[in-house]
């Protein structure tokens, strides 16, 4: 009796294949062929599930974007719950935006992958939709955190203090992936503390 093959589960196998590749050699080599190599699957097999490479890239950086999303939208609970000054509130506001930033080695991968499809959009039209919706929606859980942290500051103030907040988190991964033996997770945290700090004040 053939095996099922669960269709999902083996886009995700690909797209971890993807991943791996971009951390290891960049998107240029995330081919059908390397990525078939690399996930131990015939190059038929991945075309069965990706018509070609733009396809198979446009839906690895729509999973990163999904992973990313859901594990926020997963921690908002915590800062919504908390009151704003306290120590809960603190934690859980370092904890979601700690899920923005490359920790440990498997976010290491992610964020590598997240990055280097947000600058590859620049100039593959085919990844900008995507793009566009990765900023939309990580900024929209990064605006309601700033929004419980300033809960008297003007709209316009709130969405600046995101947008800074934001590019703050950007470089920090930038840094943590490019020198990662100075911009360790701890130096990545002292960081990200002494933003919410200038915050508070």
């Amino acid at each position: 009796m053939p095996k099922i093959v669960d269709a999902d589960a083996r886009r995700q196998d690909v797209v971890q294949a993807v991943l791996r590749i971009i951390a290891v050699d960049g998107l240029e080599r995330a081919s059908l062929r390397e990525v078939a190599d690399e996930a131990g699957l015939a190059v038929g097999s991945v075309r069965h599930y990706f018509a070609g490479s733009e396809e198979l890239l446009a839906f690895s950086f729509g999973a990163v974007v999904d992973r990313i999303v859901s594990r926020l939208q997963r921690l908002l609970p915590a800062v919504d719950g908390a009151g704003p000054g306290s120590p809960e509130h603190r934690q859980a506001v370092i904890t979601l935006l700690g899920g923005l930033l490359p920790l440990d080695q498997d976010s290491a991968v992610e964020a590598c992958a997240w990055l280097a499809f947000k600058n590859a959009a620049r100039i593959r039209p085919f990844l900008a939709a995507v793009a566009d919706r990765s900023h939309r929606e990580v900024a929209a859980v990064v605006g309601r955190v700033v929004a419980s942290l300033l809960p008297d500051e003007p709209q316009e103030n709130l969405v600046v203090e995101a947008e800074r907040l934001l590019a703050t988190l950007d470089g920090l991964s930038m840094h943590a992936l490019l020198q990662p033996g100075w911009m360790t997770a701890q130096m990545c945290g002292d960081v990200l503390e002494r933003h919410l700090d200038g915050l508070a004040r």
